[in-house]
């Protein structure tokens, strides 16, 4: 696996490095073919807390994870057992959705002991009736509500969106055109 290891206002010295690619390496057992795998790391530090975000582009689709700890070395180990699970409850998901003669550049031959199947099921359905609504008014009615996102017809913008409250305690927003 190629690596690209940096730190946003933290030096990521060889050791770390050295932790973070051993770590890694666990999961080539997962790649059709690890020497062409690149993943991309990113260590932050705010406070007492170490973030670690991992990300390894493949061909059809992204593994993405991230975690806070106040130990560097405890959040590389949860980020690797993070990304590991996405690998495993996904197995099936993918198998189905892609052709045999589609190149997913992931081994789905490992131990399905060990394996844990989630399917996805929806539990609740709800339909809503919006009033269209500027940003400020939709941030308001998702607080009031006490969610982590809401759905609303953008008077501003003239389309659906989404607006959610960020880890950062911010605000984003997502416009469906």
């Amino acid at each position: 696996m190629k690596y690209n290891i940096r730190g946003d206002k933290i030096k990521v010295t060889k050791a770390i490095k050295d932790y973070i690619e051993e770590k890694l390496d666990k999961l080539n057992k997962y790649y059709e073919s690890p020497s062409e795998v690149e993943c991309k790391a990113l260590i932050r530090s705010k406070n007492n807390l170490q973030t670690i975000e991992v990300t390894v582009p493949l061909n059809k689709f992204i593994l993405r994870a991230e975690v806070s700890e106040e130990d560097l070395y405890a959040a590389i180990d949860l980020v690797v057992d993070k990304l590991e699970g996405q690998i495993r409850k996904n197995k099936t998901k993918l198998q189905n959705r892609y052709d045999k003669s589609d190149k997913l550049d992931i081994n789905f031959d490992f131990d399905p002991e060990a394996e844990e199947e989630n399917d996805l099921k929806i539990v609740k359905r709800k339909d809503i009736d919006s009033k269209p609504m500027d940003e400020e008014e939709a941030i308001l009615q998702m607080n009031l509500l006490n969610h982590d996102f809401f759905v609303f017809k953008n008077v501003d913008e003239e389309c659906v969106s989404v607006i959610y409250k960020r880890k950062d305690q911010k605000y984003g927003i997502i416009n469906v055109k």
